[in-house]
């Protein structure tokens, strides 16, 4: 299964976890855009779906920040072959004019498995509305407790909860479930830091 990595404004850097996965990954592909400083929903949605339309298999997209929102806008070709995502500490489009573009956030089910992770103290969007956004997509939500952005920034370099929700993910993709994965919960006993599970 093909893994594409969805970074957010202005790119993820060379100690961003994504960064270090797209290393790590066998077969990992990441989005480039065209412009990372003044996104284009248009051009940045139709960027994310070029690459996995590119794959001959199905894929599990890895998104942070506002490459969260992009796949939410992703178009119906791009979403049949998605058979799972992470998507780690999404933007409020609404709270920086740069990012408006993307507003208003698609509010409906993915169609595939997602788990969708967010901080308690992030400064791009508040845990209310990513709680939200877990609700209207399906996701099960991991809330992580003040870990910022969680980005380069906030100290998340290898960031191994992430890798072991991405593995959790891989191993059972496919349509979105009306429950809960059992082996998320188990999570709050690795030594990450506090972890609630909604």
């Amino acid at each position: 299964m093909r893994i594409i990595i969805v970074p957010g404004w202005r790119d993820s850097g060379p100690g961003h976890w994504q960064s270090l996965w797209a290393e790590q990954l066998a077969g990992a592909e990441r989005v480039q855009q065209d412009d990372w400083i003044t996104p284009n929903r248009q051009a940045w949605v139709a960027s994310i779906a070029r690459t996995i339309l590119q794959q001959d298999e199905p894929v599990v997209v890895v998104a942070h920040s506002l490459g969260c929102i992009a796949t939410a806008h992703l178009p119906a070709e791009a979403v049949e072959q998605i058979q799972g995502a992470l998507l780690v500490a999404p933007a409020d489009p609404e709270r920086r004019a740069v990012l408006s573009d993307f507003a208003p956030v698609p509010f409906q089910k993915l169609p595939y498995r997602t788990i969708l992770v967010a901080s308690s103290h992030d400064p791009y969007c508040p845990v209310r509305l990513a709680g939200a956004y877990a609700r209207a997509w399906g996701s099960e939500f991991v809330r992580l407790q003040d870990a910022g952005h969680i980005n380069t920034e906030s100290g998340h370099g290898e960031w191994p909860l992430g890798m072991t929700l991405l593995q959790s993910l891989a191993g059972h993709a496919g349509p979105a479930s009306s429950g809960h994965n059992p082996s998320i919960p188990e999570l709050s006993s690795l030594p990450f830091g506090s972890l609630n599970t909604a």
